[in-house]
């Protein structure tokens, strides 16, 4: 109780004093509330915050894990790819080394190539003259030099030049067409006539004479044809007719030739087919002389079938005189070349070779 004439409560509560601790109590009671409000809304935000993060490391965990699987195969492919270049660098240097081999033999297997070549050729030229076989591959020989750079095939191209210029050189002989005319004469064989066949070719028709009463009457109808004959000199004009045909035709029935051969009149149908075969037969050993350059064999081919026309066959007839006219031709070319050889050639390169 306060004392009478004391200071009232509401004196005291007035004073300064008090008033600063209240307004300080009500000031820490707001503080303290605030900040109680500003921690729970922090320990809110952390709770977020919180598991926002364990959700991002959960994510980052997986990623992580993703990334280690992904490391993991990575680095199998990069041991699959390592071993795989190591052997692309293996097979780089074999193929690298293979290469240089090749270059240095290439040169080597160049010429071995063009040395047979030329050899072959060289040797059909002097057993079958075969100059267009020769000239080819000789050209062939001194294109595939020219490919190399090599300043030393100069010399063998010179060599193989040459022996192109001599190859060219050589007189041409028509052996095609040589063997057309032959061809000709053995598809002839079978049509020309022999002096044994049945059927020879006949003469030509003797001319007919006219006796002279026969002229003297043939005369006097010619120079009066107005006048009749008579029935007596119409008998005679007849018989005289008849007669000159009657001798004509027994002139015909014997027929007198000279042969030097006798028994080629005594030829039997199988002996002639055999005479016409052999005749055959030499004409395509002079063909197949001619087109190995034989000289001796084609020659006595030759003059063997003409003996054979001469002796079995009918030389009157045209078709006999052209086939002979055709051998006589073939005959008169000249096969005896001389062939020059591709020494030179082979030479160049075999000394090339031996200098390696």
């Amino acid at each position: 109780m306060a004392e009478p004439g004391g200071p009232g409560l509401f004196d005291r509560v007035a004073r300064p004093l008090p008033l600063a601790v209240i307004a300080l109590a009500v000031l820490l009671a707001l503080q303290t509330w605030s900040s109680h409000n500003r921690i729970n809304s922090l320990r809110q935000d952390m709770a977020r915050s919180l598991q926002k993060g364990n959700a991002v490391n959960a994510e980052t965990a997986a990623l992580a894990r993703d990334v280690a699987d992904q490391s993991k195969e990575l680095q199998i492919k990069v041991g699959v790819l390592e071993s795989r270049q190591s052997e692309a660098q293996s097979q780089q240097l074999a193929l690298e080394q293979l290469y240089k081999d090749l270059s240095q033999n290439r040169d080597e297997w160049a010429l071995t190539e063009i040395e047979q070549v030329l050899s072959t050729a060289s040797q059909q030229l002097q057993l079958a003259g075969n100059v267009q076989g020769a000239l080819i591959a000789l050209q062939n020989a001194d294109r595939a030099v020219s490919r190399s750079d090599t300043p030393q095939f100069l010399t063998i191209r010179r060599a193989i030049a040459s022996d192109i210029e001599k190859l060219k050189g050589l007189p041409a002989v028509d052996l095609a067409g040589v063997a057309v005319r032959l061809d000709n004469v053995i598809g002839q064989v079978d049509t020309l006539p022999l002096l044994s066949d049945e059927k020879p070719l006949l003469p030509m028709a003797p001319a007919r004479t006219i006796r002279k009463g026969d002229a003297a009457a043939t005369a006097a109808a010619t120079a009066d044809p107005a006048q009749p004959l008579g029935v007596g000199q119409r008998m005679l004009q007849t018989w005289s007719l008849w007669s000159q045909e009657m001798w004509d035709d027994v002139r015909q029935l014997i027929r007198v030739r000279s042969v030097e051969e006798p028994e080629a009149l005594m030829l039997s149908p199988s002996e002639s087919f055999f005479v016409r075969e052999n005749l055959k037969l030499r004409l395509l050993n002079a063909r197949l002389a001619l087109l190995s350059r034989n000289e001796a064999t084609f020659r006595d081919d030759l003059a063997t079938a003409q003996a054979m026309l001469l002796k079995y066959f009918d030389t009157r007839s045209r078709v006999t005189q052209s086939s002979q006219a055709a051998l006589r031709q073939v005959q008169a070319n000249n096969l005896t070349i001389e062939m020059p050889t591709l020494a030179d050639s082979l030479n160049a390169v075999r000394n090339y070779k031996a200098k390696q």
